[in-house]
């Protein structure tokens, strides 16, 4: 394993945000993720885990559990301190955004805000964006990249600084020099600073590598790509990338990525390698989505060219062909909505769910789900611990006003969010 980030070293007296993770038995509708649903369940959380799930019968008729209960309704039973709450609703996994950039606000010029925006500055913006997401049912952000403010956003989440969502983080995304959005990566020319700059993400604490493979064209030589992507695993991290069609898809995949970012048009060739090295693509539909809208575009300043450009590509089924392709020949489909870009605040999730469901990359709302829970779990390396409700894994539990796999816009009425058993909302 790599050498820790300096911040490891620290010792924490006491955590600014000590945030307690509560012994409460959830009682409602339970979607676990894992095959079971049960229409009148319980979720028990203690010390951060999920120590029991299952029929609400399993607690006893003389539980006080076990006794009707209005929603809402909070009541005390067995040991002293365990907490029942009648909750309602559906409960379910905490949500995990595997595309999102925090310091980002989803409101102004991305550009301008990179470039412009003072670090303390960005700092809030993450830490107003951690907020959001909380309160949105999101219990775990993939970051990936703003220079390399996310170690920073990690840091103060690990040491109790700011409450927030569990974090994976890139650092910087890594360009050759003057690439895509060169004015927010870590740029990089020739092989040897490939490498150096790859050490440089891994010494500030970095859980992945993110690179930005391509724009209108093709970008890194031969040489740089097979360095970036060497020294990424040789370091015992994955590599993502950010890929959006064909050409790109196939180099990256057949180079050695472990992940896809956005996706695009693919040939059966690209698919087939797709299948054959199990690379999933994390699709990123929610400012296509969005700034389509034209009551909502406006309200973020979108110009009207763009807004008829949008309108346009939504309703072209063929701009979509390639990921359907990929996603009926089985290859992993996972949820993530650039949030941060234009008009893609933090808390919008469920219109990408349901842009998925609705060009066919998910076969219906329950799919939709997994790819925002159990898939996503797996693309951070983290389904031993997140994305389904099992007893062993870890509380992050979220309460749904209404039934989610039937309508995905019930996720726009998140009740409560617990992170590792510490309740951040409601």
């Amino acid at each position: 394993m790599p050498e820790p980030a300096a911040w490891r070293y620290d010792k924490i007296t006491k955590p600014m945000f000590d945030v307690p993770a509560e012994h409460v038995i959830l009682v409602g509708r339970v979607l676990t993720m894992a095959g079971d649903v049960f229409e009148d369940g319980f979720v028990e959380m203690m010390d951060g885990e999920i120590t029991a799930v299952g029929e609400r019968g399993r607690l006893g008729a003389g539980d006080a559990a076990g006794e009707a209960g209005a929603a809402g309704e909070a009541d005390t039973a067995g040991e002293a301190g365990v907490v029942v709450e009648h909750t309602g609703g559906t409960i379910m996994p905490g949500l995990i955004n595997s595309h999102a950039h925090l310091n980002w606000d989803g409101i102004h010029d991305l550009a301008r805000q990179s470039m412009d925006d003072p670090r303390p500055i960005s700092a809030f913006k993450a830490a107003a964006n951690m907020l959001k997401s909380v309160r949105a049912g999101v219990t775990m952000v993939r970051d990936l990249g703003f220079h390399d403010m996310n170690l920073f956003s990690k840091q103060a989440v690990a040491q109790g600084i700011f409450p927030g969502p569990r974090l994976k983080v890139c650092g910087a995304a890594i360009i050759q020099t003057g690439g895509h959005t060169y004015w927010v990566c870590r740029e990089a020319s020739g092989a040897d600073e490939m490498r150096r700059a790859v050490r440089e993400q891994v010494r500030g604490g970095a859980d992945l590598i993110k690179i930005m493979a391509c724009h209108d064209t093709l970008e890194f030589t031969d040489e740089e790509l097979a360095a970036v992507i060497d020294e990424a695993h040789r370091n015992g991290l994955p590599v993502t990338a950010h890929a959006t069609y064909d050409a790109c898809i196939e180099r990256v995949a057949r180079f050695g990525v472990d992940c896809i970012e956005h996706g695009g048009s693919m040939s059966e060739e690209t698919v087939a390698l797709l299948l054959e090295k199990e690379i999933p693509i994390v699709t990123t539909f929610a400012p296509l989505v969005q700034q389509s809208q034209p009551d909502i575009a406006r309200r973020f300043g979108i110009p009207e060219w763009k807004i008829e450009e949008r309108k346009k590509a939504v309703a072209d089924p063929t701009r979509y062909e390639g990921l359907v392709r990929a996603a009926r020949a089985g290859v992993s489909i996972v949820f993530g909505t650039d949030a941060g870009s234009p008009a893609v605040e933090h808390d919008v999730i469920a219109p990408e769910l349901a842009h998925m469901v609705k060009v066919g990359v998910c076969e219906n709302a329950l799919d939709a789900l997994a790819s925002i829970t159990v898939r996503a779990a797996k693309v951070s390396r983290m389904e031993h611990l997140v994305g389904t409700l099992e007893e062993g894994k870890a509380a992050d539990v979220i309460v749904v006003d209404g039934r989610p796999d039937e309508d995905l816009f019930a996720l726009d009425r998140v009740q409560t969010t617990f992170v590792e058993g510490r309740r951040m909302h409601g």
